[in-house]
């Protein structure tokens, strides 16, 4: 059980606990839906209704029921920790390593290093708010309660969740700095494939070549949307995939089992301490490819 507690402002005085449960405490509706109806909404210590309009000075104590997860298994591996605050944490991660379990594969996955990382709590649910690639590397947010996700989820994309990665490409890009727009779809059911295509999602990817070197380019990228493998794609499109990319490009044998790519730079707004922003430099492996 989280409990979520707010003075309520002068500005505030005469609103529902409702309104203020959405819009001060930034809580998602189902999670103030679950909250109500198991009779978890406290007014100076005494159960009140939704609709209960609260005065200036008051306090407002809301319980918010935490779901439990799959048994996790715990981890030898040291887990890398950018940032952390009551409510997240910016991981560093490894590749390769997946960010999430598949039911195709039984392997460990950085669930495992964060549930042993918080110590193997009881009912531990792990809460990845972004996603890399398992041959990816680099940052990466997770959140430790469902009021956290659903904050930063929120965020995520928007101009408030900036993300930023640098990736080594075979060859040079078209110009030094540009936009690839291109939609992107799945290639068919049979394959995580996807294909540039007019049927596809828009995806919208910024590039800026940092450096270059033995044939190779060093880009900083920005992503203005989330498409699932966007970079690996959008790249290949422009004539310059990411290096080491087995699904898109060449294989590379510096490279075991992952690619030259690295979440550099996340920047995004925290529920206790506001802005944060969070780097993470070029690792050693692919800096040595330029």
């Amino acid at each position: 059980m989280q409990e979520l507690s707010l003075i309520v402002a002068p500005g505030d005085d005469g609103w529902p606990v409702r309104r203020l449960a959405l819009e001060r405490m930034q809580m998602s509706y189902g999670q103030f839906k679950s909250a109500k109806f198991d009779g978890l909404l406290l007014l100076d210590g005494v159960g009140v209704h939704a609709d209960k309009r609260a005065q200036a000075g008051q306090r407002l104590v809301i319980c918010v029921p935490q779901r439990e997860g799959a048994p996790c298994a715990p981890s030898t591996k040291p887990l890398s920790v950018a940032y952390e605050d009551d409510d997240l944490l910016v991981i560093d991660k490894p590749a390769p390593l997946p960010s999430v379990a598949s039911r195709k594969r039984d392997m460990e996955t950085l669930e495992n290093l964060v549930y042993t990382y918080l110590h193997c709590p009881e009912g531990f649910l792990y809460r990845p708010v972004n996603r890399l690639d398992k041959g990816t590397s680099g940052l990466m947010v997770v959140a430790k309660h469902a009021h956290a996700q659903q904050f930063l989820q929120a965020q995520l994309h928007t101009e408030r969740f900036v993300r930023e990665y640098l990736a080594v490409c075979d060859g040079l890009p078209p110009s030094p700095e540009g936009c690839v727009d291109l939609p992107i779809a799945k290639e068919d059911a049979a394959t995580i494939r996807r294909v540039i295509s007019d049927q596809g999602k828009p995806a919208k990817t910024y590039y800026h070549v940092v450096e270059t070197g033995a044939g190779r380019s060093l880009l900083r990228l920005v992503l203005d949307t989330g498409r699932t493998h966007q970079i690996r794609v959008h790249m290949k499109a422009i004539g310059c995939p990411v290096t080491g990319d087995f699904l898109y490009g060449r294989e590379h044998m510096a490279l075991a089992n992952r690619f030259a790519l690295h979440s550099s730079r996340v920047s995004l707004e925290s529920l206790q301490c506001g802005r944060i922003e969070v780097e993470s430099p070029l690792p050693a492996a692919l800096r040595v490819l330029l």
